[in-house]
């Protein structure tokens, strides 16, 4: 039986996979497992560890498996690399959202000084500690879209918002080859910025 699995297309093993087949599945997630490690190194989860993005990438993976249409123009290899990737970034985009959340849900800064004995708030947590890291985090993205180019600017502002690659590259009318790419740029100058 392994025979007919090892002489099988990647595509094949998709569509018997789609059909129901276990041993194809879990071979095609095996055989790409080092994909999804590979596009979870590249990135960075705040307030997550490597192995919530490799989860993710999996998840990604795993819906690529049983969705993937050979009728399509593209190889499985290109689609799974497509859906992980999106995957991954639709988790980063919603820890993202997340991280926002605080302010969503705001209180007065009286209110946290009367309260602030009754709930033994430390000093990392007083009102002047959060003003500074708000203040950090505007200066780092104003200087992280000075140094983009207006696509890329554009291509960031609808990523932040939620869109996801295909609903960007409608939306600008580009490619989303193009879209990947400037994201792929963006990714770049963001980490030489951070890690510098």
């Amino acid at each position: 039986m392994k025979e007919t699995y090892a002489a099988a297309s990647d595509e094949e093993l998709a569509a018997r996979a789609r059909q129901g087949d276990a041993a194809a599945e879990t071979l095609l997630l095996e055989k790409y497992k080092p994909l999804v490690r590979s596009r979870a190194r590249e990135l960075f989860l705040a307030g997550g560890d490597r192995e919530d993005l490799i989860q993710e990438g999996m998840l990604g993976l795993l819906k690529a498996v049983r969705s993937y249409d050979p009728k399509r123009e593209a190889s499985f290899g290109t689609y799974a690399r497509l859906v992980v990737s999106r995957q991954i970034y639709s988790a980063l985009a919603a820890a993202q959202r997340q991280k926002h959340q605080a302010l969503n849900h705001s209180v007065s800064m009286e209110e946290i000084e009367e309260q602030q004995d009754r709930l033994a708030l430390g000093t990392s947590d007083s009102p002047e500690a959060i003003l500074l890291d708000l203040e950090n985090a505007r200066e780092l993205r104003e200087m992280i879209f000075a140094a983009l180019s207006p696509m890329e600017k554009k291509v960031l502002a609808l990523y932040l918002e939620g869109y996801d690659y295909l609903q960007i590259a409608a939306r600008m009318e580009r490619p989303v080859k193009s879209i990947d790419n400037a994201l792929q740029r963006i990714r770049g100058k963001v980490a030489r910025m951070v890690f510098q």
